[in-house]
């Protein structure tokens, strides 16, 4: 049996991702968290704070570990120094990492440094790479766009989703020709998979879909999955875009050719968005939902 550790596997991306390898015949699943949401069926639970390791894990060996909800350079620190023995290891770090002044679309081999957009998340996300990086050289990073699917806990597709059901029309910024690119959390998985069977010599990879969309095609897609016709209304700039719409106003491209080298084909998005609407339907209490509807009905319907 190969073990693996996944740090978190409550809460969405950890969550999926300790789903998937707990459905594996020949794999041990151990999660590191806090104890404070369901855990996953057939996981093995070592409960502490990731701020807090200590002895906790002293006792076990590991084949694989995923890093998941590391944010910073401290927490993994904290995670490696605990660590008697460290096979495979996998950072699930983030696009957030590129500057946005950089040519696009970004590739890996870019200098990463301060994002405007995403400030601190980003900064740290580089402190953890770093870190890893300089005490275990053979890791792998991946560094993703905005990740969908089932699981998912902020609201994003949910809350056109929840437009589309209510048959509401949708309030879009400005022209919608922002792009948006994306990578479903269960081509994050194969990709894991990839990674640990094949052991590239490249070992940090952007991850994503090839193709971005732009937002009027992703609220189309988001409607067309309900089945419900779409009547859009375009919002100009007097409106922050975050009071009404769930995405940043940043337009932005990975370069994902480097991990289609080695997957090349990844969900198409409605099938993602499918997938995603019916896990959402059963599971709306799940999500971390916003007030856009009731900023949009105050601010912009009224």
């Amino acid at each position: 049996m190969k073990k693996v550790l996944i740090t978190g596997g409550t809460i969405f991306v950890s969550k999926y991702i300790a789903t998937h390898f707990a459905a594996k015949n020949n794999t041990e699943v151990y999660v590191l968290n806090r104890n404070n949401h369901p855990q996953v069926e057939g996981v093995k639970l070592i409960q502490c704070d990731k701020n807090n390791i200590g002895n906790a894990l002293k006792n076990y060996s590991f084949d694989t570990v995923i890093a998941v909800n590391t944010y910073t350079g401290s927490e993994m620190k904290t995670l490696i120094d605990a660590l008697d023995k460290i096979n495979d290891f996998i950072f699930i770090s983030s696009s957030a990492v590129y500057p946005e002044s950089l040519p696009q679309p970004f590739c890996e081999d870019m200098e990463v440094g301060v994002n405007s957009v995403w400030g601190n998340y980003g900064t740290n996300k580089i402190d953890a790479e770093n870190l890893l990086l300089s005490q275990v050289p053979q890791a792998y990073i991946l560094r993703p766009p905005y990740l969908y699917g089932s699981m998912q806990n902020l609201y994003r597709e949910g809350f056109v989703f929840d437009c589309a059901m209510q048959n509401r029309p949708f309030c879009i910024p400005k022209d919608g020709k922002m792009n948006l690119q994306f990578f479903h959390v269960k081509d994050l998985c194969r990709f894991i998979d990839i990674l640990l069977s094949t052991h590239p010599n490249q070992h940090i990879f952007n991850v994503g879909n090839k193709e971005s969309v732009d937002i009027n095609t992703f609220v189309q897609e988001c409607y067309n999955v309900v089945g419900a016709k779409l009547e859009k209304i375009y919002v100009s700039e007097v409106h922050t875009q975050r009071s009404f719409f769930p995405f940043h106003d940043y337009d932005y491209r990975l370069d994902v050719s480097k991990m289609c080298e080695l997957m090349p084909t990844t969900m198409p998005l409605s099938d993602g968005l499918r997938d995603s609407f019916l896990w959402y339907k059963d599971n709306m209490q799940s999500v971390n939902r916003k007030n856009y509807i009731e900023y949009i009905d105050k601010n912009i319907l009224c």
